[in-house]
């Protein structure tokens, strides 16, 4: 599939659990397609990154300050995948004004993006309800341990598998309970489960997915 003309306004929203391959999958096309890609996931990271640099102390104009701050580029600092990250990101994204000011941030990304993919847990639901194209990943919890892991590694970070498997349950747990946003495949969204995809098969499916949709919207470019 070529990249997208510029020209047309099409924007993805792509929500699942941790390691499910949403963000895999999302640069992916994004790259593909010459699409703009944000994974709201950091946004929150970066936050817990800079709360635990200042030794767990934050409030509301903390929060902002951090907020008003960020870049893309900040965002692909690979300690933001700690496991100590990781948990207080999962705490303060529990907290109304985190999500406020870093929901204003998405909001803002993709009012001035005409490509877009964004994703995270609360994409299609609340940060992007009116989107093209909406896409939910799973997969199985053996198999996101592995992938989660594997990050890890790369970090020097030293976990066991199985403390690995038992942090994405409770993490999982904790987003699909959460009062606020939680975490929820909408009635419109397309299941993707990549438990058993090859990266090349992730990509082909979601080119094929986005395809159909953009020509469901324009027809034949």
């Amino acid at each position: 599939m070529r990249k997208l003309n510029k020209r047309i306004e099409f924007k993805i929203a792509a929500d699942g659990s941790s390691a499910s391959g949403k963000t895999t999958g999302g640069k992916l096309i994004a790259k593909k397609l010459n699409m703009k890609f944000l994974s709201s996931g950091t946004l929150y990271r970066f936050c817990a990154l800079k709360v635990l640099e200042n030794k767990n102390k934050y409030n509301l104009k903390f929060i902002n300050k951090i907020a008003n701050s960020i870049t893309l580029k900040k965002l692909e600092n690979k300690e933001l995948y700690s496991p100590e990250v990781a948990r207080l990101s999962s705490v303060i994204a529990k907290k109304p004004y985190v999500r406020k000011a870093l929901k204003s941030f998405q909001k803002n990304f993709i009012k001035n993006s005409k490509l877009v993919v964004v994703e995270g847990r609360d994409i299609g639901s609340k940060i992007m309800p009116n989107a093209d194209l909406k896409l939910f990943f799973t997969c199985s919890t053996k198999e996101k341990a592995k992938r989660r892991l594997k990050e890890f590694k790369n970090l020097d970070k030293k976990i066991t598998l199985k403390q690995v498997e038992k942090a994405l349950i409770q993490r999982d747990m904790e987003d699909i309970k959460r009062k606020i946003s939680p975490l929820i495949m909408t009635k419109n969204a397309v299941l993707v489960d990549t438990t058993k995809l090859t990266i090349k098969q992730m990509e082909a499916k979601l080119a094929n997915l986005v395809k159909n949709s953009i020509k469901k919207k324009y027809g034949n470019l």
